[in-house]
């Protein structure tokens, strides 16, 4: 059955205002820790589900499920390997780092070790952030940058080590799984790495505190708008092809009109009879119950003896009128 106008721009209206709730449900601030939303697809990308923290040994299941260490990246012809988090300290306690204060060894986010020394390529940093397309994130104020030209004064430049991240989307892995790839150095002192994990993948977030729809009310919006859809559809089939007036251009009129009536009949005989068993009941002279006979007198349920009769036979004339055209309607 095809829509006409009207119908389209009722279904439009409202999808659009299912659509438009449900923008508002979820939403996330935009400088939240460690969650960076695209400017191009407005997707949220939440990297929390791989930032490591250090387990709490007062928790046995924390303990159990989380990692005992922080990502690691094999450096291949680099000649060091290099121990990673996102968007928080490493896990290791690490100590005499080069060129960094000790108040600054708690946040270290990256480093590698050479040579029995520590080198960190950077401090904590949880602003995640897009250039274009590629979800980034920078750790900066590591170690400092050596002087690869060793000149003849040995001088240390007054640069510091940093990380770049690029994030890859990985879809077969683990929401809690990152896997980190050295990709290369500029002059040991600017460090590339990429990050494959299904985190990086984006998602519409929705705010706890927004009080989103939850499964049943997302059912519940699906019923509604189908509901919408076959009422307004069919009733602009049923006035514009049908020539449908008044109650009849609902959609499937008769039928509907049958089901009020047999509940409407339905309704009848049940409260009558609950009336006359409530009656009956009430009435000293009830001693037993019989059918209805031919000329009328008692009903379907009725008292042997007592007074009453006559009023008791005319409501089962009524009661077998009322049967007698249900079964004509029936059997049509």
């Amino acid at each position: 059955m095809k829509l006409t106008s009207s119908a389209h721009y009722s279904l439009f209206f409202i999808l659009s205002a299912l659509r438009l709730s449900g923008a508002s449900d979820s939403s996330l601030k935009d400088d939240a820790s460690c969650i960076a939303r695209s400017p191009t697809s407005g997707l949220y990308f939440d990297l929390n589900a791989i930032s490591l923290s250090p387990p709490d040994m007062n928790d046995g299941k924390a303990m159990k499920d989380a990692r005992n260490q922080s990502w690691f990246a094999r450096g291949h012809d680099y000649p060091a390997n290099f121990t990673i988090n996102i968007c928080a300290p490493v896990i290791e306690n690490v100590t005499d780092v080069v060129g960094v204060e000790a108040s600054r060894w708690k946040n270290v986010s990256a480093y590698y070790e050479q040579n029995n020394k520590i080198y960190s390529i950077g401090q904590q940093a949880s602003d995640p952030f897009f250039r274009g397309r590629k979800l980034i994130l920078n750790y900066t104020n590591g170690s400092p940058c050596e002087d690869d030209l060793n000149m003849a004064s040995s001088n240390v430049s007054t640069r510091n080590k940093s990380t770049i991240m690029s994030f890859l989307c990985d879809r077969d892995a683990a929401p809690n799984l990152a896997t980190p790839s050295f990709v290369g150095s500029m002059d040991s002192c600017t460090y590339f790495f990429e990050i494959r994990s299904s985190a990086a993948c984006g998602g519409i977030a929705v705010d706890p505190n927004a009080g989103g729809l939850g499964p049943g009310g997302v059912f519940g919006v699906i019923m509604l708008v189908a509901v919408a859809v076959y009422l307004i559809g069919g009733c602009a089939y049923q006035r514009t092809v049908m020539h449908q007036r008044g109650w009849r251009q609902c959609p499937n009129f008769s039928l509907w009109a049958g089901v009020f009536d047999f509940v409407k009949d339905m309704a009848v005989i049940i409260f009558s009879s609950l009336g006359n068993l409530l009656h009956f009941r009430g009435s000293p002279s009830s001693n037993g119950y019989i059918r209805a006979d031919s000329d009328g007198r008692g009903g379907f349920i009725g008292a042997i003896g007592g007074r009453g009769g006559r009023g008791q036979g005319r409501d089962v004339d009524a009661e077998n009128r009322l049967i007698d055209q249900l079964d004509e309607e029936w059997e049509d």
